[in-house]
């Protein structure tokens, strides 16, 4: 199945499913719908970070977090975590999911990511065996140079993960001190 073909699970801002929807219908009309971001952190503190397939319906060729999906029609948010990391990455492991939030962008072509957003975070001691099909490439990067690069390259991330990003970090940092 093309990946912009697939449903999507619409929700309200309490999570509660309220329907389905042709993905790519979703993001054209900006439905807010249920979705999933993954962070992983290798054992220095570096974070995970990959450069979308050239190829995606959207943001291509964008920086982003380790992994991101939206959860199928009667899949728990844990379990597509799991999957669409093995998937995108090809390992997997333990994730904690740290929080949820909701937000609005336009991801250019016409398209807006308007999302319930699962945040979970992870620890991965190893080298990704990305698949083409999803990524690009990837980077194991220091926190304090990613800022700085989001900062000083906007254009260069996906415009979720620029929402993320400092949130993650955050909740990262007071776990580590």
């Amino acid at each position: 199945m093309n990946d912009a073909n697939e449903k999507v699970v619409l929700v309200d801002e309490n999570d509660n499913e309220v329907g389905t929807m042709d993905k790519l219908t979703a993001h054209h009309q900006g439905v807010l719908h249920r979705a999933l971001s993954v962070f992983v952190f290798n054992p220095e503190g570096k974070l995970i970070i990959q450069r979308r397939a050239l190829h995606k319906y959207h943001s291509p060729g964008k920086w982003a977090n380790t992994c991101c999906s939206h959860p199928r029609i009667d899949e728990d948010v844990e379990n597509a975590a799991h999957r669409r990391l093995m998937e995108e990455m090809g390992f997997d492991t333990r994730l904690n999911k740290v929080f949820s939030f909701i937000y609005k962008a336009d991801v250019g072509e016409g398209l807006i990511e308007h999302e319930l957003d699962h945040v979970l975070i992870g620890s991965f001691d190893g080298v990704p065996k990305v698949n083409p099909g999803e990524v690009d490439t990837w980077e194991a990067v220091e926190i304090d140079d990613l800022k700085k690069d989001v900062k000083d390259n906007p254009d260069d991330y996906a415009e979720w993960f620029k929402i993320i990003f400092e949130r993650v970090d955050e909740f990262y940092q007071s776990k580590v001190k």
